[in-house]
């Protein structure tokens, strides 16, 4: 095969991740020996790194590596992963056959190496592919079910196996799955079903990869509605995305990157967008990509950036180098966390107001508060009444009592399960930013919480001073104090954090929040200036 040109950064990536690989074949504190369906997930430890060191990221990148620099052995290390992770995983025993979406990574993983190898799957790995595609029909119902990314990872994986085994029957049903779950879960302006920002890359990255695939092959285009919720989709995580490539950490996280072709790694979004973008939506955010050159993608315009826009679960503004991400509605899928009217604000590369994040799905023991923190809403820029969480907890990742949520010209409004309503408006002129909170009915009192980015904050008597100042003003007498909090900023890790809370008593109806970016100009406040209660 031709040689691909790899800037001297990219191969530098490209071995780093290679060196960071974890064990090929690893099973955690799990019975490796034990049936896989129907096994305990819990009880032994984490199962999500057991997953993530099982998704075969190496085969991609050891094929890449191979093309690279072919004299280094990196095809002798593919073979013998690929011998040893079969030997040490025997179909449905241990954790690694426990998952359907697990076992279609692994099939979007492999028909990406087979890619860029430009090779058809030996016997070996058409059994593989066999094996594989059985173990995720044997879950497709519960797949479905879920509302989420396995309801369409898991036909894409069958989807791959039906492609690289030529059943035209199986790609015909496997894509009928995949396009119902995307027309079903993917709304036409991009919002994704679970308003995360992760899983919303998983969902790019999955789709991304089958692309790539479907295009190698000279397979006919996706079903509709694919391409088009596809490029709305891509769109939408490009807006929210830094120029660094991080992302707001909002919804549940938990740092998958698959077919992360230029190896930029879970912190930085950066190759999943631009690949996105230009398999889907024709436009670029202008990063050079080793994983577009693999694929042989050419360059594209630069993507349109609106000064405000909505999608499904949430809108947003770009501003004068600041985006600011508001969590609203409408609510047509459970929510993750406690997060409804959550405002997330950067400043460039700089998080200002944050969100928690999401700890680990299974934390170790003394660290379970986790799992009751930061799904909580005290971990998100929001207004708690009376210390009540606005929604019971029904299970590890379920609510119930939804908030009802609606849209306001430039904001959104919750009425919780106790008929209190919280109304938040956006106004935005340059470097001023104005957060208008309204609030109506029963309630003693209320707390507004704003999550402090990295930094050195000083309290002032109506704020703090920092990296932004933010003042804050009601109709009622406000108690202002710099509480500690957390925040999770990979998963499996938290950190401490300060959490500038203001509280009042009721007959609280009205708080004001002013937020002034740098350069600072004390002589005025924007639109911020003559606003009050």
């Amino acid at each position: 095969m031709q040689p691909v040109a790899i800037d001297p950064a990219g191969q530098a990536r490209l071995r780093a991740a290679l060196a960071a690989l974890p064990p090929v074949a690893t099973h955690g504190n799990f019975d490796a020996a034990a049936p896989s369906l129907g096994m305990d997930l819990f009880t032994p430890g984490d199962i999500r790194p057991v997953w993530e060191a099982n998704r075969f990221a190496w085969a991609p990148l050891l094929v890449q590596a191979s093309r690279l620099w072919p004299s280094e052995g990196h095809q002798a290390a593919l073979e013998s992963n690929w011998a040893r992770w079969n030997a040490a995983n025997p179909p449905y025993r241990g954790p690694n056959w426990a998952c359907g979406q697990e076992a279609a990574i692994r099939l979007l993983h492999l028909g990406l190496a087979l890619v860029l190898a430009g090779q058809q799957p030996s016997p070996a790995a058409q059994a593989f592919l066999r094996l594989h595609a059985a173990r995720i029909a044997a879950t497709a119902l519960y797949a479905r079910a879920q509302d989420n990314n396995h309801a369409i990872s898991e036909p894409a994986g069958l989807l791959v196996a039906a492609w690289f085994l030529d059943d035209a029957a199986a790609a015909a049903r496997s894509e009928r799955k995949l396009a119902a779950a995307v027309a079903r879960l993917v709304a036409p302006d991009g919002g994704f079903a679970p308003v995360s920002t992760g899983y919303h890359r998983l969902l790019l990255d999955t789709l991304t990869a089958l692309e790539a695939i479907r295009r190698h092959l000279g397979r006919p285009a996706l079903a509709a509605p694919i391409p088009a919720r596809m490029a709305a989709a891509s769109i939408w995580l490009a807006r929210v995305m830094a120029p660094s490539g991080a992302l707001p950490r909002l919804g549940h996280q938990d740092a998958s990157a698959v077919a992360d072709l230029g190896a930029h790694g879970p912190a930085d979004a950066r190759g999943s967008v631009e690949r996105a973008l230009r398999l889907f939506a024709g436009f670029s955010t202008g990063t050079p990509d080793p994983g577009c050159d693999w694929l042989g993608l050419g360059p594209a315009p630069a993507l349109p950036r609106p000064a405000a826009w909505t999608a499904a679960g949430s809108r947003g503004w770009e501003v004068a180098g600041a985006r600011a991400l508001l969590r609203a509605g409408p609510l047509r899928f459970r929510p993750g966390q406690a997060d409804l009217l959550h405002l997330e604000l950067w400043d460039g590369d700089r998080p200002l107001l944050t969100d928690g994040g999401t700890g680990a799905y299974n934390p170790p023991q003394g660290s379970r508060w986790w799992l009751d923190y930061f799904p909580s809403q005290a971990a998100h820029n929001a207004i708690q009444f009376d210390a009540q969480e606005p929604m019971p907890r029904l299970g590890r990742f379920l609510f119930g009592a939804w908030p009802r949520v609606a849209p306001l010209p430039q904001g959104a409004m919750a009425t919780d399960r106790f008929g209190r309503t919280h109304r938040r408006q956006i106004r935005v002129e340059g470097r001023h930013w104005l957060v208008t909170d309204l609030v109506e009915g029963t309630f003693e009192r209320a707390v507004l919480r704003w999550r402090l980015g990295p930094g050195e904050w000083e309290m002032r008597p109506d704020g703090v001073a920092g990296p932004a100042r933010l003042r804050i003003s009601a109709d009622a007498p406000l108690t202002l104090r710099l509480e500690r909090g957390w925040h999770s900023p990979a998963y499996g890790q938290v950190l401490p954090c300060r959490v500038l809370a203001a509280e009042a008593e009721a007959p609280l109806r009205c708080l004001v929040t002013r937020i002034l970016l740098p350069p600072f100009d004390d002589a005025t406040e924007g639109p911020c200036r003559s606003t009050s209660c």
